[in-house]
């Protein structure tokens, strides 16, 4: 299977299952839960990732060279040539597998392979942090068991947290100068891109968590 249909089926998969189930359960759709449980779909699939950042750290730098010399000798695009490398299904969730990833994404920003920056830090720290609460707040807007300020106010947690570590990261990448290394194609891809999914999907989070506080209830998912 193809790196980037795992990934995709792994979203689709999650995020499918809560948009069914709540059409099993209250028979509507609501577009706000549709686009959180794809968000926090995403975030699980990421957080994934970070954990393996974190078990294969000291093979980041290896990877990343492996890739440099890969662009230079092919003239290929390492991001494309891993999101469609074949892997078994046997290794999907290997850590070897996804360190790859960050062995290519090292290329863009080196931060990755250096413990001491934010950017390794503050990713690791979601991968461990976030997916509990981001299956208990999927959970709670699918189907409400919890009180609905109660769900705001871990909605306003999570959200808020990923607007801001996204802005500092984005700041430190500018501030240190790593945008010199690479052209400003590469930037808008692999940078703005990514990070601005990061920012602009919280926002709409943090705004629907507040209106859960201050309504007392899920009107601002369709309940």
């Amino acid at each position: 299977m193809r790196i980037w249909l795992f990934t995709c089926c792994c979203v689709v998969l999650v995020a499918g299952a809560a948009i069914v189930l709540r059409f099993w359960v209250v028979g509507d759709f609501d577009i706000a839960h549709v686009v959180l449980s794809f968000f926090l779909a995403v975030n699980l699939v990421v957080s994934y990732w970070e954990i393996c950042l974190l078990l294969r750290i000291d093979a980041i730098e290896e990877r990343k060279q492996h890739w440099k010399t890969f662009r230079l000798a092919t003239g290929k695009i390492p991001a494309v040539e891993f999101l469609t490398k074949s892997v078994s299904v046997g290794r999907v969730f290997s850590p070897r597998v996804w360190s790859d990833l960050w062995g290519v994404y090292s290329l863009y920003d080196s931060s990755y392979t250096d413990r001491k920056t934010f950017g390794f830090n503050a990713d690791i720290a979601n991968g461990i942090v976030t997916p509990f609460l981001s299956v208990l707040l999927l959970g709670t807007i699918t189907i409400p068991f919890l009180p609905a300020r109660v769900a705001g106010i871990l909605g306003v947690l999570l959200f808020w947290q990923w607007i801001y570590v996204t802005s500092v990261y984005i700041t430190s990448f500018f501030i240190t100068g790593r945008h010199r290394l690479i052209d400003r194609k590469e930037i808008l891809i692999y940078i703005w891109t990514p990070n601005l999914f990061w920012i602009l999907l919280p926002i709409f989070g943090f705004y629907v968590s507040v209106r859960l506080i201050l309504d007392g209830s899920y009107v601002a998912l369709g309940f």
